[in-house]
């Protein structure tokens, strides 16, 4: 009885499922418009672009991961293995930035130049944080052995990037 309480549970309504996605991104905007006015102000930038400057940007990236969003939940049901969203989200936007799109390619490329990338990894970021403090149990259970793995990922992936730096650098001649 209880298993099958747990099923339900696990099982969201699709109306659900929207809605919260549709919350999750317009909270993830407000903050992410908030963090750009104040990355700008932080590095000095000659321009400081409002939040209500950059909402052209952010509804046209509203609008890319709804339809990326739209495209998985309904190839989902066809495919039989599952692909990631992101996956759907960057296929759009790469076909919407080649220049037969027209005036949409040029009108993304100005407006999102608005927007920093920096502080739109900022609601990622909470967002992560809050996931990962919500599995800390989980987390502590695992012991020491996954403390030693997620150092030696991280370590490996700081050297990794520093050494493709490091050969991008002196391939292009500017070390």
């Amino acid at each position: 009885m209880a298993d099958k309480k747990k099923k339900e549970q696990a099982v969201e309504s699709p109306g659900k499922v929207w809605a919260t996605r549709i919350k999750v991104l317009l909270i993830s905007g407000i903050l992410a418009s908030i963090a750009n006015m104040i990355y700008d102000w932080r590095t000095g930038a000659e321009v400081i672009h409002m939040p209500w400057e950059v909402f052209p940007a952010l509804l046209y990236m509203f609008i890319i991961v709804i339809l990326g969003c739209l495209i998985h939940d309904l190839l989902a049901k066809v495919l039989p293995f599952q692909v990631p969203v992101i996956l759907y989200v960057a296929l759009i936007t790469t076909i919407l930035s080649f220049p037969f799109a027209g005036w949409f390619a040029t009108t993304m490329q100005t407006e999102f130049a608005k927007i920093g990338l920096l502080p739109l990894c900022t609601p990622i970021l909470a967002y992560a944080g809050i996931s990962a403090g919500k599995d800390l149990d989980t987390f502590k259970k695992q012991g020491f052995a996954i403390v030693c793995t997620a150092l030696i990922a991280f370590i490996g992936t700081y050297i990794g990037s520093a050494i493709i730096a490091q050969i991008v650098l002196r391939l292009s001649g500017v070390i």
